[in-house]
């Protein structure tokens, strides 16, 4: 065991918290990498070295009875420093933080979800209120899987917290939770590599963020939270870790953010702890950052492959067969000239009929894309898998959605039998509430109240502006969402706001 700290060098130290884990109670593959942050190739490694002093008793391994105060006294374990104390966690905050994880969305690991510990997501937010003010300030998650945004909400209540993110299922939930608690906070729908609602441009006091960790996600998010923060007073909060084995992954990644100019105000190791992430033994550091004059300079971006899995993943081709623009041209009974590719940060105004390529869409483009588009008739290439399209009970949700602006018909299996193609074409003009929803949809782009004020103004030729606007406060289930664009708002709320106008 001398043998194998003398190997590591200065990870030494990390042998040994692997074996004070093993010497202080039975624990499974996945406690020891969590417990102690170290690489699940090191722990393999400590364990191969071990032999037969460990055993293996229903999935969890101990050192043998026999050699505990051997290897204590060898080894020197119990003057080991604890790596990475929890703190002092309220209990009571501590239970029902882990019941907000429990029952949150399973992680999706085409978007790199890998799910933060309940006590991580305290610490976090309990670390933020100790060391900066946090009394009145405005506070962005920029993605919030790990539900950072509802252990702000409980430790730090004065905080004004909003949430971007891609994942209709992690707004459902948050705004879920917010509703059930009284918390204050706000849900928006973005997908980062389009662009920003905005109202989140110069917004933020602080931004956290724990994004894909690959430098094409690093430097995305942190440009995008460049964009948010409001001064030089602000502070980016980022979660990243890699394997002492790849410096040069680690390296990269600090590489953007310094080449967005901001300034590393401290590093926390191992701050993060996960249910997963073994590669980088389930932990990643706490980096604060500082904008310098420069940040927002540096900031633009354009849209990019980001994640390590799945169809939108760095390494995913992005080549379009020759058959399908084709194919969408058969459907749309028109000649299009190629696929475009999906982007909804301005709205779509070309009259005639297009075509987008949504190969690689999660689940939330189609719906953003249809919101968009302008066009009399489009077309959508989705994967048969997709969300929208694998069962007759979502696509009658997505028709009702956009009945008043388009009708949908579906074409399933071409023109390779993996992928599905959705047309639209612009519905008949319609009268009362139906006119208002689809001048509303027609115009998702635009502040959601002024569009809604005028779409009642248009639809009963007598409401005055004031008349209008206080028709639309009442009928508004979120008030909040008036100052938002439509396109904007997570999908849940997009149907709220459409019942309300019926």
């Amino acid at each position: 065991m001398r043998e194998l700290r003398a190997e590591h060098g200065l990870l030494g130290q990390h042998v040994r918290r692997v074996l004070a884990e093993l010497t202080t109670a039975p624990r499974s593959l996945d406690e020891l990498i969590r417990r102690t942050g170290v690489s699940r190739r090191t722990v393999e490694q400590v364990l191969a070295a071990a032999g037969d002093d460990v055993e293996e008793r229903a999935g969890a391994l101990r050192i043998k009875d026999s050699l505990l105060s051997l290897y204590r006294r060898e080894l020197d374990l119990d003057a080991l420093p604890v790596a990475c104390a929890e703190g002092d966690l309220d209990a009571e905050a501590l239970e029902v933080m882990a019941g907000f994880v429990a029952s949150g969305p399973r992680p999706e690991s085409a978007l790199d979800h890998v799910t933060a510990t309940p006590e991580t997501a305290l610490r976090r937010a309990m670390w933020l209120r100790d060391h900066y003010d946090l009394d009145g300030r405005k506070v962005l998650c920029l993605g919030d899987h790990d539900l950072t945004s509802l252990a702000l909400a409980l430790v730090a209540p004065s905080a004004e917290v909003r949430v971007v993110d891609l994942d209709e299922r992690v707004l459902r939930h948050i705004d879920s939770v917010a509703a059930e608690r009284g918390f204050p906070v706000v849900t928006t729908h973005a997908d980062l590599r389009f662009g920003l609602p905005p109202a989140l441009e110069g917004w933020a006091d602080a931004v956290f963020t724990d994004p894909p960790y690959t430098p094409e996600g690093i430097g995305l998010f942190a440009a995008r939270a460049a964009e948010c923060l409001a001064g030089a007073t602000s502070r980016m909060f980022l979660a990243y870790g890699c394997s002492p084995r790849t410096p040069a992954l680690g390296w990269k990644v600090q590489q953007e953010l310094l080449r967005l100019g901001f300034a590393f105000e401290a590093i926390l190791p191992q701050f993060n702890r996960y249910y997963g992430a073994q590669a980088i033994g389930s932990a990643s550091d706490l980096y604060v950052c500082q904008p310098t004059p420069r940040t927002r300079k540096l900031a633009s971006r354009q849209d990019q492959a980001i994640y390590t899995h799945g169809p939108q993943s760095v390494e995913a081709s992005g080549d379009t067969p020759e058959s399908m623009p084709q194919a969408a041209a058969e459907r749309l009974g028109e000649p299009v000239a190629e696929l475009r590719r999906a982007g909804w940060a301005r709205p779509v105004r070309e009259p005639g009929p297009v075509a987008f390529d949504l190969r690689a869409d999660p689940g939330p483009w189609l719906l953003r894309m249809l919101l968009a588009c302008g066009a009399r008739k489009v077309a959508f290439v989705v994967g048969n898998n997709h969300p929208d399209v694998t069962s007759e009970r979502a696509q009658s949700e997505l028709r009702e959605l956009v009945a008043a602006k388009y009708r949908l018909t579906l074409h399933r299996s071409v023109p390779d039998g993996k992928h599905a193609i959705v047309v639209a074409e612009r519905a008949d003009e319609r009268e009362g509430a139906e006119a208002a929803a689809g001048f509303v949809l027609q115009r998702a782009h635009g502040k959601l109240g002024n569009v809604w004020r005028e779409a009642l103004i248009a639809a009963s030729g007598e409401l005055t502006k004031r008349q209008a606007r206080e028709k639309v406060a009442e009928l508004a289930p979120h008030s909040r969402d008036l100052e938002l664009r439509l396109i904007d708002l997570p999908r849940h709320r997009i149907a709220d706001v459409l019942r309300a106008m019926r």
